[in-house]
């Protein structure tokens, strides 16, 4: 599946910046390609939507952590069989704004962080998930634990 199929709009975050009123941040994936692929991997053995819990969001570095202007790869994966849900190329200070977000908004809400990720196909939404983990890995595969969000009391 193609990553340019894909169109990645993110809300919420700018009150980080203007120290405004905290508001959970969102990503909004909208596919434009073929809807019965990217509909079949976000479904389960009943095609039924893959619940929140049974996927993970994560961000891989193509570049050095840190270098300007640094990119990477967006990716849901399902988490039962790992296997890659959907992939697409972001820049690496958007992904770090967005995390910083998140984790702001769950520190007022009283956890660790939270997020929102709505997935649409062609237009039409399809599914959204509630998540508080977002797992950041540099360009050898390495986990970086102080760019992720990661709940307190989960263990990797």
């Amino acid at each position: 599946m193609r990553r340019d199929y894909f169109t990645l709009d993110v809300s919420n975050v700018d009150w980080v910046d203007d120290d405004g009123e905290p508001s959970k941040p969102t990503v909004s994936i909208d596919f434009e390609g073929p809807v019965a692929t990217l509909e079949e991997r976000l479904t389960d053995q009943n095609g039924n939507p893959l619940p929140a819990e049974e996927t993970d969001v994560a961000f891989r570095y193509k570049d050095d952590v840190g270098a300007d202007d640094a990119t990477g790869v967006v990716s849901v994966t399902n988490r039962l069989t790992g296997d890659f849900v959907l992939e697409l190329n972001e820049d690496a200070e958007d992904v770090g704004t967005f995390i910083t977000a998140a984790r702001r908004y769950g520190e007022q809400a009283g956890d660790d962080g939270e997020y929102r990720v709505d997935i649409a196909l062609g237009g039409e939404d399809f599914v959204s998930y509630e998540k508080s983990t977002f797992l950041v890995y540099d360009n050898d595969g390495n986990l970086l634990r102080n760019h992720s969000l990661i709940p307190s009391g989960v263990e990797l």
